[in-house]
């Protein structure tokens, strides 16, 4: 035979053998430099995200474009600052012209505009307030803290000082969000780091599956940093939170998931590149159907008005997208690299005699037994539990998601509240932060006298370029004249011929009395096709949008993820009541949430999104259990019959399951360092929804259902008519 011949078996096995060196070691350097290019924009998302909410409106919304408009009339797009003065008593003359040199020396402060008011007194002589504008290129947490600690250094004794209006509250959200970047990542890997070690009680297993999760992070930051910098996607602290929590959670479930099959493929074979291509066979359906169904889920939220919503979908996306193929590529590669060495020092042996012994349910653990109870009681087991989770979201009701005050979007102490609160004792509660009035010129004096006629208004003001104060109050009379009588009344400032109108609330801002006036003045303002914006009518649009966006988002989202099982299991039933438990699952997690908001915390309601937020996620990602069950659950009824297949799946699923669902649990319940109101509820929702379903729904309720109702759960597919 010719040497050529004899030695082409063992070349082909030598290029094998480099292939599966090379291959990994490929993907880890592609990971690698990834997540270098990723990892320093951690600190820089700041320059590509906002919190403005106008800027998640629809560009239809006459919010939107009033604040389109008001850089147009005011020849600025400041953000306003209120300066409150209160005295212990009343305040004299000397401490009113100390305040006054308090205010002439805040234009020295970078960022502070040199356009200030001239302090305005309140009618019972106690305080003072100050309007003073703030650049938007100003970093607007550093600008108002200086702001205040110079105004309270130069204030008169006797006297406090607060800065709230949309500055101070906006300040307050810079605040808030300060610590997403540092604090909430490393609380979020610190929890997931323990519960690895205590799951794996190893070593270097706990670092590998982490590393998988914070490189995925690290490009899918990548990704999201230059399409928000291209103004491509927009992107919110809010957003950030979730995207870090949800790659962080998601890839390390998918990277729990493989490793389970991993660990079991090395009790039968010594190969462990044999192993890991084993693993990845069996874990790529499960993994590209859980996340492609969280995807799915995600991008529904592109249906939505706000872009709050409609972008954190593609955001989120991305993220899972990545989370996914660092679990089934990067993570392979470094368990291939490893070996068993990776579960030192509890590496798996080499049993194949035992493996190929096993039959049926495993004689010992937790889930062994948890099967066979089950099997005992199945019936009773699902009633009971249904009946338990049904009680828990009765409470579902007292959930008041209607919307929340600006001033209560930070928890904690707040000066911009704080202020607030002082301003409504001595002025109008809605100074600093009127309703604007975009109208026609010739409709100017009738638009006033509709804002007048309304209690909800306490003055009225146009915009007039030769104003000393770029403003002049409006009455039933016309435009007040400045100066000694005789003096000639301002012009107001025309654009495209409108003028703007500009109304105090007598209540705050952000009270349900201010948005009560804002529909009332655009229904009454009808006939003069007058547009109405502002603080106040943002707010409204926002919510109305938000209401909207939930109660179309949730039935997609259904109809997508129970088509997507149906294709996955190939069964209509099965489908259907995974559908129906999680459902329920989210009904109970909202429930005993708004019990525990009301009772316990005593919060002043949730933003219109928090359900939809915690809908998307608790059934996206907690469909992702009933996957992980039910596709092994499949393989083994394919096998053994559907009530075994039952018994073997909950078996041999139950603990990396749980595991995942503690994981993700914990990575949710990290956003409640973050002292916005919104994510701490969305946190509490989530990470008890997961729990919930872990450990009530995927443990009991669908294995017992499952298993009582039989092989007909796989009606109409051939599964479904077989011997068992």
């Amino acid at each position: 035979m010719p040497d050529e011949a004899i030695a082409t078996p063992r070349v082909r096995a030598r290029r094998h053998n480099w292939a599966r060196v090379l291959i990994p070691v490929v993907l880890i350097l592609a990971w690698l430099v990834g997540a270098g290019l990723g990892g320093p924009l951690f600190g820089k998302v700041s320059e590509v995200s906002s919190n403005d909410q106008t800027s998640y409106l629809p560009s239809s919304k006459d919010a939107t474009q009033v604040q389109n408009l008001l850089g147009e009339f005011n020849d600025s797009d400041a953000i306003p600052a209120i300066a409150v003065f209160v005295g212990d008593g009343d305040l004299n003359d000397e401490q009113l012209a100390a305040i006054d040199n308090a205010i002439a020396s805040a234009p020295d402060i970078e960022g502070v505009s040199d356009e200030i008011s001239p302090a305005i007194p309140s009618e019972d002589g106690k305080a003072v307030q100050v309007f003073i504008p703030i650049s938007s290129d100003a970093e607007l947490g550093e600008t108002v803290s200086a702001l205040g600690s110079e105004l309270r250094a130069s204030a008169p004794d006797g006297t406090t000082v607060y800065i709230t209006g949309p500055a101070g509250f906006s300040a307050d959200l810079v605040a808030g969000f300060a610590g997403i970047d540092g604090l909430l990542l490393g609380v979020a890997l610190l929890a997931v780091l323990v519960i690895l070690i205590l799951v794996y009680r190893s070593l270097l297993l706990p670092v590998v599956v982490l590393a998988t999760s914070l490189f995925a992070l690290c490009v899918a930051l990548l990704v999201v940093w230059w399409l928000a910098k291209w103004e491509i996607l927009l992107l919110s602290g809010q957003t950030q939170g979730i995207l870090f929590i949800l790659v962080i959670g998601a890839a390390t479930d998918y990277a729990l998931l493989f490793v389970a099959r991993f660990r079991e493929e090395l009790r039968g074979t010594r190969d462990k590149g044999a192993a890991t291509m084993a693993a990845w066979r069996a874990s790529i359906e499960p993994i590209a159907a859980s996340g492609g169904t969280v995807i799915a889920g995600l991008l529904c939220l592109l249906l939505s008005d706000l872009k709050s919503n409609s972008t954190l979908g593609p955001v989120a996306a991305i993220g899972i997208l990545f989370a996914m193929l660092s679990a089934l590529t990067l993570l392979p590669a470094l368990l291939f690299t490893f070996g068993r060495s990776v579960f030192w020092p509890r590496r798996p042996a080499f049993e194949p005699d035992v493996v190929a012994a096993e039959h049926g349910v495993a004689a010992k653990g937790l889930w062994a037994r948890l099967a066979r109870g089950i099997k005992t009681r199945p019936r009773l087991i699902w009633i009971v539990t249904t009946l338990v989770l049904v009680a828990g979201a009765a409470g579902f009701t007292q959930l008041n998601a209607s919307g929340i005050p600006q001033s209560e979007l930070v928890l904690g102490a707040s000066e911009a509240r704080d202020g607030q609160v002082a301003l409504g004792e001595h002025f109008p509660g809605g100074s600093g932060s009127p309703v604007y009035v975009v109208v026609a010129e010739d409709s100017l004096q009738e638009a006033t006298d509709v804002l007048l006629a309304n209690d909800g208004v306490d003055s009225v003001a146009v915009n007039a370029t030769d104003s000393p104060s770029g403003t002049a109050s409006v009455d039933e009379d016309g435009i007040a004249a400045f100066g000694p009588p005789g003096t000639p009344a301002p012009e107001p400032t025309v654009v495209d011929g409108n003028v703007m109108l500009q109304g105090t609330l007598t209540d705050a801002a952000d009270s349900d009395a201010a948005a009560e006036t804002v529909r009332d003045l655009r229904i009454e303002l009808q006939d003069v096709n007058a547009l109405v914006g502002g603080v106040t009518a943002t707010s409204v649009d926002t919510n109305d949008a938000s209401i909207h966006d939930r109660n179309l988002i949730i039935p997609i989202i259904l109809v997508v993820i129970l088509l997507i099982l149906m294709l996955l299991l190939r069964s209509i039933l099965a489908p259907v009541l995974l559908i129906l438990t999680t459902v329920l699952s989210f009904g109970t997690a909202m429930g005993v949430a708004a019990l525990v908001f009301n009772g316990i915390f005593n919060f002043p309601g949730a933003d219109p999104a928090v359900p939809l937020y915690g809908f998307v996620f608790l059934v996206a990602l907690g469909i992702d259990y009933n996957i992980f069950l039910m596709t092994r659950v499949r393989e083994e009824s394919l096998k053994h019959g559907t009530r075994e297949g039952v018994l073997r799946g909950l078996s041999v699923t139950g603990g990396v399951i749980t595991s995942a669902g503690l994981v993700l649990a914990a990575t949710f319940a990290a956003l409640s360092v973050i002292p916005i109101l919104f994510l701490v509820q969305l946190a509490f929702i989530v990470a008890f929804g997961v729990l919930l379903d872990t450990f009530i729904v995927r443990s009991l309720l669908v294995p017992a259902l499952t298993y009582d109702i039989g092989r007909s759960v796989w009606w109409p597919s051939k599964l479904g008519r077989g011997a068992k």
